[in-house]
């Protein structure tokens, strides 16, 4: 499953409106787990059978260094590895003991590709559409981002922080019957006043924007790419920048959510709403062919969905008990908690920014699809 870091949202939010400084050392951890959701009942379903499924909700621990123009987020098995100077991203696998590294430009170039890509798939497509043809252009595409300060508070790693909820939600309706279904990104985000010395990660941030482009640098490649496939995308991202403003702070702790919803209403935030209490939570389906084919193409869609529920049937419920039940609106596919600690000003070295030596350098990911696409 392809790993995304969510937590470029919030940090292309706190770039924003931040006058330039001098560029210094600085240094963070991050741990972030699965903590639930319905990938991580399937995924135990296999991990009898993979030692990698087993693991999927064991904590990570990354060490997030910057030096100059230089960024390396280091875990126990990956390394990433940003060079504004040259304008690289460097991808190390530390268990294969390989690395690949990919420009900026083709960066920027698969996120123009697939808009093209997109744009000439949906004139090629009919005009109808059906639970076989859930992409055809009677399905439109709309899309929702907002922030609101909560102003609850609590103690994390023993700061005093406050509530801010980024919701995003991806919406399909068809224009036939007017049914929605919607892929929904929930950031619940706990958030201290400042933390000295961060205003060196916002401003990396900011650098990396100007030359690649704000969204892109903010958000990762993959949703960028994914935004870039879809109409109504860049109104989207013109409401995203406007209501990132809100947010005030670091955060400390994020709960993100990632899930499906078939109102059209955000996913409910950690704070706001307990996971369900089975394991699978059960979406409504049956004769509601609309929300079920809105759900298959965002899905379809989103490169980080790991293929979970693309263009898959959803099964009906199971016959309740109580014939008044409200059947649920909202299903969590992944719930994931990080927390951000260990803040530090101090020197960073130098090798955290190099390759270890012996890794062989392959082909990334950019370039074997570019090959694929010659063949």
């Amino acid at each position: 499953m392809r790993k995304v870091n969510f937590q470029k949202l919030s940090i292309l939010a706190l770039t924003l409106a931040v006058p330039p400084c001098l560029f210094a050392d600085y240094s963070y951890q991050q741990t972030t787990k699965i903590t639930g959701g319905s990938i991580v009942s399937m995924l135990k379903m296999v991990g009898t059978f993979s030692s990698q499924a087993r693991k999927v909700s064991d904590p990570i621990v990354s060490s997030i260094y910057i030096k100059g123009n230089r960024l390396a987020n280091v875990s126990p098995e990956t390394i990433e590895i940003i060079d504004l100077d040259n304008e690289t991203v460097t991808n190390i696998d530390v268990q294969k003991r390989t690395y690949s590294v990919v420009t900026f430009e083709q960066m920027r170039q698969q996120v123009v590709a697939a808009k093209a890509q997109m744009e000439k798939k949906m004139a090629e497509q009919p005009a109808a559409a059906s639970p076989a043809n859930p992409d055809a252009k009677d399905v439109k595409l709309s899309f929702d981002v907002q922030v609101r300060n909560t102003g609850a508070e609590k103690e994390v790693s023993g700061l005093a922080t406050k509530e801010a909820i980024m919701t995003m939600t991806m919406n399909a309706t068809d224009q036939k019957t007017q049914q929605t279904g919607a892929m929904a990104i929930t950031n619940d985000m706990w958030m201290v006043p400042e933390i000295p010395g961060y205003t060196q990660v916002r401003d990396f941030y900011m650098r990396m924007g100007e030359k690649m482009g704000t969204v892109t640098a903010g958000v990762g490649v993959d949703l960028s790419k994914m935004l870039a496939q879809n109409p109504g995308a860049s109104q989207a991202l013109a409401d995203m920048g406007k209501e990132m403003q809100k947010l005030k702070g670091v955060p400390v702790m994020q709960i993100m959510r990632m899930g499906i919803t078939t109102d059209g209403k955000p996913l409910p935030a950690a704070s706001e709403a307990p996971l369900p209490a089975s394991p699978s939570p059960t979406m409504p389906s049956g004769s509601d062919i609309a929300k079920q084919s809105a759900a298959s193409m965002l899905t379809s869609r989103i490169p980080f969905a790991g293929g979970f529920g693309r263009k898959k049937k959803v099964d009906p419920p199971p016959p309740e008990q109580n014939t008044n039940a409200v059947p649920p609106t909202s299903s969590v596919l992944m719930e994931s908690e990080t927390t951000t600690t260990n803040f530090s000003s101090g020197p960073v070295d130098s090798s955290h920014f190099a390759v270890p030596a012996g890794f062989k350098q392959i082909e990334s990911a950019i370039e074997k699809q570019a090959g694929e696409k010659q063949k």
